[in-house]
């Protein structure tokens, strides 16, 4: 980024970025990174609970973002030793930053169903 006529880029880990946007779009961008934080932005839920939330991702599509949700830091994977096996994923308090940000998304195509497109029940 350009800062005064002079160039900067964020370190953060292993990674540069030479934009905030590029920050941001690395954690979230994707087609169900941000469907899977939406879900998750109110409650703790099940591998299965959030499957059927999102019934147009494919259980490994699902386990791909959630591995990746997690590894940022953004999800929080909790396994307890029962049998069977229970798993919940919940946000973690780095994941709750951004929930301001996805309600500003939500409202934004909200906004864009609403002035351009229509609802219809399925």
């Amino acid at each position: 980024m350009i800062i005064q006529d002079k160039e900067y880029i964020f370190e953060i880990g292993e990674k540069s970025y030479h934009c905030a946007m590029d920050v941001t779009m690395d954690y979230i961008g994707g087609k169900w990174k941000t469907v899977v934080l939406w879900y998750l932005k109110n409650k703790t839920l099940r591998f299965g609970e959030l499957k059927k939330q999102i019934p147009d991702i494919t259980e490994k599509m699902l386990s791909l973002q959630l591995k990746a949700l997690e590894e940022d830091g953004l999800v929080k994977r909790e396994v307890y030793p029962e049998v069977p096996l229970r798993v919940e994923y919940s946000l973690t308090e780095f994941g709750e930053s951004l929930v301001p940000v996805l309600d500003a998304i939500a409202k934004w195509g909200r906004n864009l169903g609403e002035t351009q497109g229509k609802l219809k029940e399925v």
